[in-house]
């Protein structure tokens, strides 16, 4: 819901990045990051201040002996001091600030500032600028950031790719996260599922008269004005927790959280598969779309696991059971060998699946879902950790609104999204659902692609009797004998 000038600008910024040597698009977020983070930083102590002159408390502001390091100071430098400044004097307070165990700590650990020439920072600093003086709400600023990681078009390591937020949000109406629920994302990238989570219970939460669409029919102006001082403290200090082994990913996803106002995200830099994690029966809900492609060393895999592989797919299924609490759920974007894969690892995970827990579903996604990052086919896996399955809901989903190659041009974003969120609810049958009971999927190796078991029908065809045929094929000879002799005598 940016306005058509600030997107302008933010695409201006973007070709400047590029022409000025920073064409990867992921240190160009970071990096637009770090300057978007030193703003709100002296935004919120300057907020800080004003509440502790009128409480009457005493306040020692962060830039206490640090006064050139405030935002509104040196971006008032000319260009070439500017960029020497934050470079040798602002990166080094933003790293020491708060101690070794506050966020700014962990959020600007390692953190290398790489903007190379001083125009590029100044540009920056002035849209930075821009943007908070035209945009003082929430939401905007969450839009800009979700703008800024749409840029994200070219695939990461070990499997890792950006989830389309259509696939998110279709994911989290699912699962349907409430207030007080604990939620999780195991390797959450950018937080995509993090934020879907806190949009979808703040949507819950506001007054239908206060909610707008845009031009697409998207609703949006989440105000939660339903939630009480408790339940607000509780999802921002409470609710949402990631994980993630990339230290860049880490910094983004806090970035993220933090532009949609959570103050103080719980976020970590971890391999959740490793001995140094250790985490059981705690969340409520878990969304994920784990890395496919790779793989751990044995030597760093935690004891804790009891299928025998070092598949990071299959690790990631086990794991997930492993974090939700009784009664939990879990919406988890798989490769489709984790539906039909042959090995032993395979076969025990979709039985751990069936057996300890409820499938609930199993959503087949086309192949080009995720392109143009790869073509992989995928299935988006639903279960609650509670008893054994009874029946399992499959749904073949045809189109997701965006045409399936390369180039993923929009057709209506939607899909048949939309119906399966509604026919998941009732799991309903169709010409592109079906329900299959648990002992036909055992009967099969717990398969769980839809194609064993979907029914095709063979319309009968009724042919004449031979004779007949006989007759209209010497009919047929006849005349065309006629003709042959009509065209001889026309020559």
């Amino acid at each position: 819901m940016l306005d058509p000038e600030l997107k302008s600008k933010i695409n201006l910024l973007w070709d400047k990045f590029w022409s000025g040597g920073i064409s990867n698009p992921l240190q160009a977020i970071e990096q637009m990051s770090y300057l978007i983070f030193m703003k709100r930083l002296e935004d919120e102590e300057v907020l800080r201040e004003q509440n502790s002159k009128l409480s009457g408390e005493k306040y020692k502001t962060i830039f206490d002996g640090h006064e050139d390091c405030k935002w509104s100071v040196w971006t008032e430098y000319s260009g070439e001091k500017m960029l020497v400044h934050v470079r040798d004097k602002v990166f080094p307070f933003l790293r020491n600030l708060g101690g070794e165990d506050s966020l700014y700590s962990a959020y600007m650990k390692d953190a290398v500032f790489i903007i190379p020439n001083p125009s590029l920072l100044v540009e920056a600093v002035r849209i930075i600028n821009g943007m908070h003086i035209k945009e003082q709400n929430r939401d905007a600023k969450g839009d800009l950031y979700e703008y800024l990681l749409s840029e994200l078009k070219t695939a990461g390591k070990n499997g890792q790719f950006r989830t389309p937020r259509h696939i998110i949000k279709m994911m989290t109406e699912i699962v349907n996260p409430k207030i007080g629920n604990i939620i999780c994302d195991p390797a959450c990238g950018t937080a995509g599922f993090l934020i879907a989570s806190y949009e979808h219970i703040l949507k819950s939460n506001t007054s239908k008269e206060l909610l707008k669409k845009d031009d697409e029919g998207n609703e949006y102006n989440f105000k939660g004005d339903k939630l009480s001082e408790t339940q607000w403290e509780i999802l921002k200090e409470a609710t949402l927790h990631g994980f993630d082994i990339d230290q860049t990913m880490v910094r983004i996803s806090l970035m993220n959280l933090m532009m949609h106002g959570i103050g103080h995200p719980k976020i970590r830099q971890t391999n959740a598969l490793s001995t140094r994690y250790d985490e059981a029966n705690y969340y409520d809900i878990v969304l994920a779309n784990p890395p496919f492609t790779g793989s751990i060393d044995e030597s760093e895999l935690s004891k804790d696991f009891r299928i025998s592989t070092n598949k990071t797919e299959i690790l990631f299924l086990e794991l997930i059971f492993r974090l939700l609490n009784n009664g939990g759920k879990a919406a988890v974007i798989v490769p489709n060998g984790i539906l039909f894969g042959s090995s032993k690892a395979h076969k025990k995970v979709r039985e751990l699946l069936l057996g300890q827990c409820k499938l609930d579903a199993v959503i087949s996604m086309p192949s080009g879902v995720f392109k143009p990052y790869s073509g992989v086919g995928t299935a988006v896996l639903v279960f609650t950790k509670t008893g054994q399955t009874d029946n399992v809901w499959f749904y073949e989903m045809a189109t997701d609104g965006y045409s399936l190659d390369d180039k993923r041009t929009l057709i209506d974003g939607k899909g048949d999204i939309p119906d399966i969120i509604e026919k998941f609810r009732s799991k309903a049958v169709s010409g592109k659902s079906i329900v299959v009971p648990l002992d036909k999927i055992k009967a099969n190796e717990c398969n769980l692609s839809i194609s064993q078991y979907r029914e095709i029908k063979h319309e009968e065809i009724k042919y004449e009797p031979p004779k007949k045929i006989i007759e209209k094929a010497l009919k047929l000879e006849q005349e065309i004998a006629q003709e042959l002799e009509e065209l001889k005598k026309m020559v």
